[in-house]
């Protein structure tokens, strides 16, 4: 009963469907706890995803941090407890569509079987559809990558990041949105990452929306991965 009345409590989730950065708005503030269980006469499993993410627009420059913590358990063992820690920056030169980006990572993965990961980087973006209600953007770019994994090996490579993003928002109402990752060590091909995250949102207010996350993750050097469908209510705010 406990376990059912926290995962009622879960209401907040980590995206907006309209509100953006503009003239008058130079920051944006979002927390987020959001999860799923499930209980069967044979079983149960509960899954808790918080996260906090804040960022800053200054002139040609846009400065984003975000911290998250999933945390879960299938018939009393432990299945995830994962954080992650990033510091990303977008800076725009004045050509349209395109960008430069770069940013820190931290992570520790008990599913993907990381005791510690940092990862740094650098590279370009181009946003081949850039309208209000529906954004196309890929970038690419090179990482350094630190690993420490829970098998004791450490170990680093350097990374090549290819990502593809999306947004799509219909009648204002309901947003598509996704960030799909493939990151290929280049000195391994057995080595790569993928990461990909893909959001629907139906608005109920300005500030409020019903969403639902599907999460995917796969380390290859560790043979790992996991899939987790969350869902919960956001609540995002610009100022």
């Amino acid at each position: 009963m406990k376990r059912r009345l926290l995962c009622l409590l879960i209401i907040l989730n980590c995206f907006s469907l309209k509100a953006q950065y503009n003239d008058s708005t130079f920051y944006h503030l979002t927390l987020s706890a959001t999860g799923s269980l499930n209980e069967t006469n044979t079983g149960n499993a509960y899954l808790l995803n918080n996260s906090l993410n804040f960022g800053i627009k200054k002139k040609n420059i846009v400065l984003n941090s975000t911290s998250s913590w999933l945390y879960g358990k299938q018939n009393s063992q432990l299945s995830n407890n994962d954080f992650s820690s990033t510091l990303n920056f977008n800076l725009y030169p004045g050509i349209p569509h395109f960008y430069y980006w770069g940013l820190l990572n931290y992570a520790s993965s008990y599913s993907l079987k990381i005791n510690h990961q940092t990862q740094a980087g650098l590279g370009i973006a181009y946003n081949f559809f850039d309208k209000e209600n529906f954004n196309l953007n890929v970038s690419n770019g090179l990482l350094y990558d630190n690993s420490n994994l829970l098998s004791n090996n450490r170990y680093h490579t350097y990374r090549n990041s290819l990502r593809l993003q999306y947004r799509i928002v219909i009648k204002e109402l309901i947003l598509f949105e996704g960030s799909n990752f493939l990151q290929n060590s280049l000195t391994n091909g057995n080595d790569y990452i993928i990461r990909s995250t893909n959001r629907l949102g139906i608005k109920l207010k300005k500030w409020i929306s019903l969403t639902s996350s599907l999460n995917y993750n796969r380390m290859n050097i560790t043979r790992s991965e996991n899939l987790n469908l969350t869902y919960g209510i956001t609540i995002d705010q610009y100022f």
